[in-house]
C-alpha cells in the first residue's frame, strides 16, 4: 500500500496488485480520450465491502446500458480484495472500481483504493448547504432517448463536477438538479430524499435518474420500521416545504441539508432516524 493508496488491474486473466503511482491505462483508452466507460464507488469500513453486491448489480446494469464488454462479478470480486487486501480496519476507504472499452482490443478494469476525503466526512456529520441547478432536459427526455444513457453511472461526469463547482462559487457545498419544466432529479453525486406528513420521498426514476443504493437500502429499512416511502415527482418547492431533505450516497451516507438557494431548514430531528436506519 502506497501512502495509503491502492490499484489493482485486471491482467492475463488475474487481479494484479500494482503500485499505486504506476501507470494502468494507456493514452489510448477510450474511458480516457472519450469518457466511455463506467465506474461504481464501493465503502470500504472494517477492511471490508458490505455492500459490494448491491455496487456490482449497478455496475452490471450501467455496462449492459453502454455494451460494454460484460465483467463477471467474480472478476471484480477479485479485484477489490486485491485491493482492500491489507488496508487499516481503523480507515473508511473508498473502492472505486472502472470499466472502460480501452484501447479497441480489450477492456480496461481496474480498481483504486483511497481513504474518504475529510470534507465527505465532514459533510456526512454536519450536513450540506445546497443550490438548485436546471439539468437542461425535460423529465421524460432520457426514458425515451437511450443513447442519452439515462440511468447509467457514466466515465462523463463533467456536468457533474462543473456543477460541483459553481456551486462552491456561490457558497454551497453541493446541488440538486431539476428538469426543465423544474422536477427534481437527482444530485451530481447523490439521490435526493425528503421527509414530508410522515413519508419519505424521491424522484421517479423514469426522469432518467441513477438509481441509488443507498437510498434503497434506506426505503426498505424504513418500511420495516413502519416508516412509509413513496416515489414522488417533486418540485423545488416540496423540499423547502419539507421536514427534512438529504442527499443519499454510498460513500457519504445521508447527508443532511443544511440550506437549499441560501434559506436555512432543519432536519425535525430525522436525520439520527435515518442514520440509524442506514447502519442497521
Amino acid at each position: 500500500m502506497d501512502g495509503r493508496r491502492a490499484v489493482a488491474v485486471w491482467r492475463d486473466g488475474a487481479a494484479v496488485r500494482v503500485p499505486a503511482d504506476q501507470p494502468v491505462v494507456t493514452a489510448f483508452d477510450a474511458g480516457l480520450a472519450r469518457g466511455d466507460g463506467v465506474f461504481e464507488s464501493v465503502l470500504v469500513v472494517g477492511g471490508a465491502t458490505p455492500r459490494l453486491a448491491d455496487h456490482l448489480a449497478r455496475l452490471q446494469c450501467s455496462t449492459g446500458l453502454l455494451d460494454l464488454p460484460p465483467v463477471d462479478d467474480a472478476t471484480w470480486r477479485e479485484l477489490v480484495a486485491a485491493a482492500v487486501d491489507g488496508w487499516p480496519a481503523e480507515v473508511e476507504g473508498v473502492c472505486r472500481l472502472f470499466l472502460t472499452r480501452g484501447d479497441g482490443t480489450s477492456p480496461t478494469a481496474l480498481a483504486l483504493l483511497a481513504e474518504v476525503a475529510p470534507d465527505v466526512l465532514r459533510q456526512r456529520a454536519d450536513g450540506v448547504a445546497v443550490v438548485a441547478l436546471t439539468y437542461g432536459l425535460a423529465a421524460d427526455v432520457r426514458a425515451s432517448a437511450p443513447w442519452l444513457l439515462g440511468g447509467a453511472k457514466t466515465l462523463s461526469y463533467a456536468v457533474n463536477m462543473a456543477a460541483q463547482r459553481h456551486a462552491h462559487a456561490v457558497g454551497a457545498d453541493d446541488v440538486v438538479f431539476t428538469s426543465a419544466e423544474g422536477r427534481l432529479l437527482e444530485g451530481p453525486t447523490s439521490t435526493v430524499v425528503w421527509a414530508a406528513d410522515g413519508v419519505l420521498h424521491t424522484p421517479p426514476l423514469d426522469s432518467g435518474i441513477l438509481a441509488g443504493t443507498t437510498q434503497a437500502r434506506l426505503f426498505a429499512a424504513a418500511e420495516a420500521d413502519d416508516w412509509p416511502t413513496a416515489v414522488t415527482a417533486g418540485t423545488v418547492a416540496d423540499l423547502h416545504a419539507a421536514d427534512a431533505v438529504w442527499l443519499l450516497s454510498g460513500i457519504r451516507g445521508a447527508a443532511p441539508v443544511t440550506s437549499l438557494d441560501g434559506v436555512a431548514r432543519g432536519d425535525a430531528g430525522l436525520t439520527a432516524r435515518v442514520q440509524e436506519l442506514l447502519a442497521r
